[in-house]
């Protein structure tokens, strides 16, 4: 059974835009690519051809792929959502206590995940264990590597 996909607002437009580009931009001109090397004659031996169709075969499956997740799509607003605890949407600004460093998340589905961002998934180690806490609660968070100890500073939603 296929499961839903959290996703914001932003995160279902700029899927739509990748979608669009491929229907709009990149297929035509790979339709176009294929046409001028077949236009070179014999197929068998025609590596701009042979290199066209990989690339034809890429961006179907890539179309359908986006297409799925599209259908798939949870589009949930932040905004919509109870503010006083840690949820889908919200940025949640931490104090790393090993470390005493602060860190700010924004947690979202798999889809829209970007570590380097700090955009996290809810369904990691850290999104899960952030979830549904308030502002002032201590979190332990068990990861491959050792245990975080993070308390939550404040939490927000954009």
């Amino acid at each position: 059974m296929l499961r839903r996909i959290p996703i914001t607002p932003q995160g279902y437009q700029k899927l739509q835009e990748k979608l669009e580009r491929l229907l709009k931009i990149d297929r035509p001109r790979n339709i176009k690519e294929i046409s001028e090397a077949r236009a070179h004659g014999d197929l068998s031996e025609n590596a701009e051809y042979h290199a066209a169709k990989e690339r034809q075969s890429f961006l179907e499956g890539k179309i359908q792929e986006l297409k799925t997740k599209l259908a798939l799509a949870d589009v949930i607003n932040p905004a919509n959502i109870s503010q006083d605890k840690v949820a889908f949407g919200a940025k949640v600004k931490v104090l790393d206590l090993d470390t005493d460093e602060e860190k700010t998340f924004m947690l979202v589905g798999p889809e829209e995940a970007d570590v380097k961002s700090g955009r996290i998934s809810i369904i990691s180690p850290v999104g899960k264990a952030l979830l549904n806490k308030q502002a002032g609660d201590v979190v332990n968070i068990k990861v491959p590597a050792k245990t975080l100890e993070y308390e939550i500073i404040e939490i927000s939603f954009e």
